[in-house]
């Protein structure tokens, strides 16, 4: 409830303020919130599954299918802040820069939170942990850039670097979807 909070926050804030970094952290933050949602209902799932004695299939496909579906929501949520992005530099908006930047740290202090949270000694094991574990990192890495980009487009009065920020947060956000897709990919097959 906290993350889907602060992402309404950051997307309003991101879109009044002009950042196209803080409206991508705020995105980023929607994906962040649906792989939460989408790794608790795989959990629920399996546990309704594990008390169904007819059911015969592999419970742990449920999990990694999740953690499979997380990662093309990550890669379709880094195209979304691509497009933003590239959109800012044909069509520049007025940022305010204050305000952008401490929403930006709201984020950051909620994403740290989360990942602390969901840090477990099994996630490397478990696609679907994984899967929330990388949303919340990624989410991380957003609000850092957001932050970053915003002070220094203000102390050197340079705009584009806001959507620069934007854009190298969905570069490690492809990477890290990929591989995850590859990953659970693999499991899913085998």
């Amino acid at each position: 409830m906290l993350t889907a909070v602060t992402m309404i926050i950051e997307i309003v804030a991101g879109w009044l303020t002009g950042s196209m970094a803080l409206l991508a952290d705020g995105i980023h933050m929607g994906s962040h919130v649906l792989a939460i949602g989408l790794s608790w209902a795989a959990y629920v799932l399996v546990q309704r599954l594990s008390a169904n004695p007819s059911f015969t299939g592999n419970k742990e496909k449920v999990l990694t299918l999740s953690g499979y579906t997380s990662g093309l929501i990550l890669l379709i949520f880094a195209g979304m802040i691509v497009a933003g992005a590239i959109g800012r530099f044909i069509n520049p908006r007025v940022i305010e820069y204050r305000e952008a930047i401490m929403i930006a740290f709201i984020g950051l202090g909620v994403n740290i939170l989360s990942a602390f949270l969901l840090h477990h000694d099994h996630e490397e094991r478990d696609n679907n942990i994984r899967a929330a574990y990388l949303h919340v990192l990624a989410d991380t890495l957003t609000s850092l850039a957001a932050i970053i980009g915003l002070a220094t487009a203000m102390i050197w009065e340079l705009p584009y670097v806001d959507a620069v920020a934007a854009l190298l947060s969905s570069a490690v956000i492809v990477k890290w979807s990929l591989g995850l897709l590859r990953d659970s990919g693999r499991e899913l097959i085998s």
